[in-house]
């Protein structure tokens, strides 16, 4: 008898259209016109000139023709070049003459970000980048998408890498630290070679006012320079730090021309560095960076700050947030007999050592990150019988090491850094699922440890 009208559980809801879990999308259609103009454009700058000489005609006429041949390649392109996920997946359809399909599976992330030129930001666009492991050519860039698919796919890009489904929700955030401006222009400025630059500047303006000599000027062009990117391109960069944390990992937004959100999930960063230079020690701030997995090249360079200027306290707070349960600052260090700067130490969690004068550098490697150990030693540092123990971790701004240690000594290092690891690499210590790599081990050492009950055959059976 079929069941009447209302009668049963009701019916789930379709899907809508824009889910993104199951919908197909494609860049924002603003990415045609702006890739017809951009071609027409350069067309125009570079071959241009030649056809001038040839009549006015003939340059309105190829660059009409560049024109329509750009918006029928541009057009097909764009409609053809198609992502969205499947499962714990991401398809990537891209190119017309040669097609290429790309499925990667999450499970691979590294990092994700959202960046926003300033072209994007007026028309309400955004890039969402995806590292993933495996070099240069593994990173996905998904270029001019709507900014609200792009924050849309980013959450649930980190939730199927964390184990969870697609659409759980965002992931609350607390903040950490909000970069004060005055701060930041104080500390960029006070800085030896922005300092020294500075005033040779003036100098030079000074010389050529009073003694009219051009030759000055040739100095003063390279000079001005250097204080536009070491000076006013981190200025622009950085304007508008904010740092929180998050269950998906720790989010970075900063940029005045270009916005990012940067988000960098738990367990991809290999190694951080706590840098001090002289001036800023009279501050207290420090600039934290670090080796995160998953960039490479020019973006691990770029994505190297976790905060480019913080006071040193909130610095180590970051270090032990980024390796949990540790205590970067109460690790017992050895001074370094024969260099006053320099010392080394290790615990059961993490390796530190710290060198340098004038810029005094904190190296900080968790043992489960490391990925080999070596003893090395000169002709000269042998006859002296003194060796260096070398952290090697995944390329990037870190080399730890223990420099110019005795023999003895750097033995003992390399065997507490040996049994520290050995203790510390554990089966539910990896980068994948960690939203449920907690729950998973909890059932598996419940399972190790469970007490099996002593089987009773029907012979054993009280009163028979």
């Amino acid at each position: 008898m079929p069941a009447r009208p209302g009668w049963g559980p009701p019916l789930p809801p379709p899907p809508p259209r824009d889910d993104i879990i199951t919908g197909v999308f494609r860049a924002h259609w603003m990415i045609i016109p702006l890739q017809i103009i951009a071609v027409t454009l350069v067309f125009v700058a570079l071959i241009g000139p030649i056809l001038v000489m040839f009549g006015f005609a003939w340059l309105v006429f190829m660059a009409v023709a560049v024109l329509f041949g750009t918006f029928a390649y541009a057009l097909p392109s764009w409609w053809y070049g198609t992502f969205g996920l499947r499962e714990d997946h991401l398809l990537v359809h891209t190119g017309l003459v040669l097609r290429s399909a790309r499925e990667i599976p999450l499970s691979r992330l590294q990092a994700v970000d959202v960046v926003q030129p300033l072209l994007m930001q007026v028309f309400g666009m955004a890039e969402l980048r995806i590292e993933l492991a495996g070099g240069d050519g593994s990173a996905i860039r998904l270029r001019c998408l709507p900014k609200n698919v792009a924050e849309r796919m980013r959450a649930a890009v980190l939730a199927h890498a964390a184990g969870l489904p697609g659409r759980a929700p965002q992931a609350p955030e607390w903040p950490f630290y909000r970069l004060p401006f005055p701060l930041l222009l104080g500390a960029l400025t006070f800085r030896v070679p922005i300092l020294v630059s500075f005033i040779l500047l003036l100098m030079m303006a000074t010389a050529f006012v009073v003694f009219l000599e051009p030759g000055v000027l040739g100095a003063v062009v390279p000079l001005a320079l250097g204080l536009l990117r070491y000076y006013w391109g981190p200025l622009a960069r950085y304007t508008d730090f904010y740092a929180s944390l998050s269950s998906d990992g720790l989010r970075l937004r900063y940029g005045m021309f270009q916005r990012r959100m940067q988000t960098v999930p738990p367990g991809r960063v290999q190694a951080v560095r706590i840098v001090e230079p002289m001036l800023w020690r009279a501050l207290g701030v420090a600039r934290v960076e670090a080796t995160v997995a998953g960039y490479a090249g020019a973006r691990q360079g770029d994505s190297a700050d976790l905060l480019p200027v913080a006071p040193r306290s909130t610095a180590f707070t970051l270090v032990n947030e980024v390796f949990p349960e540790s205590e970067a600052a109460v690790v017992p260090l050895v001074a370094d007999r024969t260099r006053s700067a320099g010392a080394a130490g290790v615990d059961e969690r993490l390796f530190v050592s710290v060198r340098g004068v004038f810029c005094r550098v904190t190296e900080i490697v968790p043992v489960e990150r490391i990925q080999t150990l070596r003893l090395s030693a000169g002709p000269i540092a042998r006859l002296r019988g003194r060796v260096t123990v070398d952290v090697d971790t995944p390329p990037g701004p870190v080399s730890a090491r223990a420099t110019d240690r005795e023999a003895a000594e750097g033995r003992r290092f390399l065997d507490a850094l040996t049994e520290a690891g050995r203790r510390a690499r554990v089966p539910s210590a990896g980068t994948e699922r960690w939203a449920t790599r907690a729950t998973m081990h909890a059932e598996s050492t419940q399972r190790e440890h469970r007490v099996e009950e002593p089987e009773v055959s029907p012979d054993d059976t009280p009163g028979k």
